[in-house]
């Protein structure tokens, strides 16, 4: 697993404030995004590489 040291955490600007399941993005460190479960910010986070996300936002958003 990458080192996520350093990570700073964000939740999308569509999550509920009501504590519902949201994932949190880390895109901040060089080389790496990590992202895990709002709900489970101590237990284990997945690792994309930048283009493997940006690809993957790509295409979850419908543009591509």
């Amino acid at each position: 697993m990458d080192n996520l040291t350093g990570a700073r955490w964000r939740k999308s600007s569509r999550s509920s404030t009501n504590g519902g399941a949201c994932v949190e993005v880390a895109d901040n460190l060089p080389g790496v995004v990590g992202v895990r479960d709002s709900t489970d910010p101590t237990g284990p986070a997945l690792t994309f590489s930048p283009a493997a996300w940006r690809a993957f936002v790509t295409k979850v958003s419908g543009l591509g």
